[in-house]
Formats: structure tokens, sequence, C-alpha cells
């Protein structure tokens, strides 16, 4: 991604929580990437952002199996739709996030036009 930006905004943390901070499917990763690609969605709508302007986006899945790919990619395209990011990504698969229960935590980088 090559970019000429003038504003940019990083979003960070986003895991299976919803507005009153609950956790949403505990133990189902499908269920967490709905709940976190959801989160996505809202941070980049409060940043007046379209979802094309995702220019870096990075995925972190605990425990991460091959079989999860297509699992948190389905959320992924079932949440944004015909909007789903076309940008670079990073997926990584680690042992743990900050808390036990979250499977699935997104950043991104966002370019204004």
């Amino acid at each position: 991604m090559v970019t000429t930006a003038s504003k940019l905004a990083f979003i960070s943390g986003q895991v299976a929580v919803d507005e009153t901070g609950a956790l949403i499917g505990s133990g189902d990763y499908y269920a967490q990437a709905i709940q976190v690609f959801t989160n996505l969605k809202y941070a980049l709508e409060a940043a007046r952002a379209d979802p094309l302007y995702i220019a870096k986006m990075n995925i972190f899945v605990v425990n991460h199996h091959p079989e999860l790919i297509s699992i948190i990619f389905d959320a992924g395209f079932h949440v944004f739709r015909s909007d789903w990011p076309k940008s670079a990504s990073t997926y990584i698969g680690v042992q743990a996030l900050a808390d036990p229960e979250w499977l699935i935590e997104i950043d991104a980088i966002v370019i204004f036009p």
C-alpha cells in the first residue's frame, strides 16, 4: 500500500465484547469474529471512514490452525459484505491475548483520501 495521505486513524484492540463490555461468543471463534468485525465497523463509522480506507489490518488468532482461516474470513464477509476491506493484512497466530477468553483481536490503520 502506497499513500500520500494527510490524515490517518489507528484502530486497535477490537475484541469480542459488546457495548456493555460483555464477552460475546465464549469459546466460539465464529461468534467472536462476528463481534470483532462488527466492532471494527463501528470504529470506522465513528471515525467517519469507509472500510475501503483501511490500509493495513492485523488479525490475531489464539491457537491458530488452518481451519480457522475460513471461519474468521467468512465472519468478516458477513459483517462487511461488499465493503470488505481490500487492504494489506497480516493473520497472526498467537498463544494468548490480554483476556484468556478472547480468541481474536484486530487492529487497523486507516488512511483518509
